[in-house]
């Protein structure tokens, strides 16, 4: 009678121990990436409100345009774990050089793009005529190193597929200190301006992306792996993707909507949205680590033909989302006397945020869940319903979010309308988890 619990306990005990061992690294990783704006921003506010604008206008339009390209990770981290599962090594890093020669050609791409278009991009985006030139000139600039972040989103979901997170929280860390170092350098000590925080973190980018290729050049000659590139698995890649950037434009709209719904609200709304939109990025984080660390658990067990230890992974994995949940909702709430004084002092947007944080403090154990089963379907290959489902949640959404400022509710109302959202992503992803069909084993799906 005892033998059972004994194994499930042991069982729970090697779930435990392969997620926190691929989520914390994941984690400090993930951190890591927003300080390269950060430092930026601390580095060229000190320039002028002008050039800080400028920077802020063009780094919306960067981030973007890497955020989006996020599948890039998700499905080589996914693809690459079930040939790790299926002990195929060589061809697990062939799947993953073939992500890296697609993340080649989109950079490429981007960088056609944004490089003639920048002043109508920077117009576009409403810059004033004092900060559009500064704008212009780290967009240009700065778009350079777009291959670069794309190199790296792709490389590190190939050591992520590889069960490995800590090189990526390595090149990370290292790669933020490099930024700082330049920035300051260029900025100042070469007078370089704006300019200068640009060629810095080009200059970073570009470092981390040969770091990674370092890495994964030699586990392909290790293994025997071609480094050339191959169009029909470049083209699988980009089939693999197609669906998680779907989703992943899907959640962008989404965002969109709510901020731009606040804005309508006030300034006092807008603001106190803001400031809550960064703590529910900060939040996310630590659940998107274990989501990180579900894509390759899943996509190793399948690729090893173990469909029970898949499940039992998903379980134990759910269970960790609901308690990361629970404990970040309870320290947002214990903390936002300490909290709100450090974005604004305005007695005004502190009492227009603190309702909506309560809101956003009781849904984390459903945003725990969310994160964990999404991670789950992509570590699945299941990029397709993903895609569907959040089609499905912004077509809930966006009504209920526009008629806000019609029916009133405020900024609170907004978060409403952003917890409905995360639920019916819960829903959608519950439904596909219980029904077993993401359940696909092999070294391919």
């Amino acid at each position: 009678m005892t033998q059972a619990p004994a194994a499930t306990r042991a069982t729970r005990r090697q779930h435990d121990r392969e997620i926190v061992m691929l989520a914390v690294p994941a984690f400090g990783a993930l951190v890591a990436e927003p300080l390269f704006v950060m430092a930026d921003s601390a580095i060229v506010g000190h320039l002028g409100t002008a050039q800080l604008a400028g920077l802020g206008v063009a780094s919306a339009l960067l981030t973007t345009a890497v955020s989006v390209f996020v599948f890039l990770a998700y499905a080589t981290t996914a693809a690459v774990a079930r040939r790790v599962g299926a002990g195929d090594l060589q061809a697990a890093i062939r799947q993953g050089m073939d992500g890296i020669w697609l993340a080649l050609l989109i950079g490429a791409t981007v960088i056609a793009v944004v490089l003639p278009s920048a002043p109508a991009l920077i117009d576009l985006f409403g810059a004033s005529d004092t900060a559009a030139p500064y704008a212009t000139t780290y967009l240009r600039i700065s778009s350079i190193g777009i291959p670069a972040m794309l190199i790296v989103l792709a490389a590190t979901g190939v050591l992520r597929g590889l069960q490995n997170t800590k090189t990526p929280l390595y090149v990370a860390v290292s790669g933020f200190v490099a930024n700082g170092v330049l920035n300051v350098g260029l900025v100042y000590g070469a007078g370089l301006g704006i300019a200068g925080s640009a060629w810095g973190t080009v200059i970073a980018q570009w470092g981390m992306a040969a770091v990674y290729l370092v890495v994964v050049v030699r586990g392909a000659r290790r293994h025997g792996a071609s480094l050339r590139p191959d169009a029909t698995g470049i083209r699988a890649s980009a089939q693999a993707g197609a669906p998680l950037l779907v989703r992943t434009l899907s959640l962008r709209a989404i965002l969109l909507i709510a901020t731009a719904v606040a804005a309508r609200l006030g300034d006092a709304d807008i603001a106190a949205h803001q400031i809550i939109l960064s703590l529910w990025s900060l939040l996310a984080f630590a659940l998107d680590a274990i989501a990180i660390a579900g894509q390759a658990i899943i996509g190793r067990y399948l690729g090893a033909d173990d469909p029970t230890g898949a499940r039992a992974a998903c379980r134990r994995m759910v269970q960790w989302g609901i308690a990361v949940g629970v404990v970040l909702g309870l320290l947002v709430i214990l903390s936002r006397p300490l909290f709100l004084p450090l974005f604004t002092s305005d007695p005004t947007v502190k009492d227009t945020a603190l309702p909506a944080l309560i809101m956003v403090a009781l849904s984390q154990p459903i945003c725990g869940v969310v994160y964990v089963l999404d991670g789950v379907l992509m570590g699945a290959g299941d990029g397709p319903y993903l895609a569907g489902a959040m089609l499905v949640t912004l077509a809930v959404f966006a009504p209920v979010a526009l008629l806000v400022p019609t029916f009133g509710g405020g900024l609170t109302a907004v978060w409403g309308a952003m917890t409905l959202m995360m639920t019916v992503r819960m829903l959608t992803l519950l439904l596909r988890a219980r029904s077993g069909r993401w359940v696909v084993t092999g070294a391919t799906r």
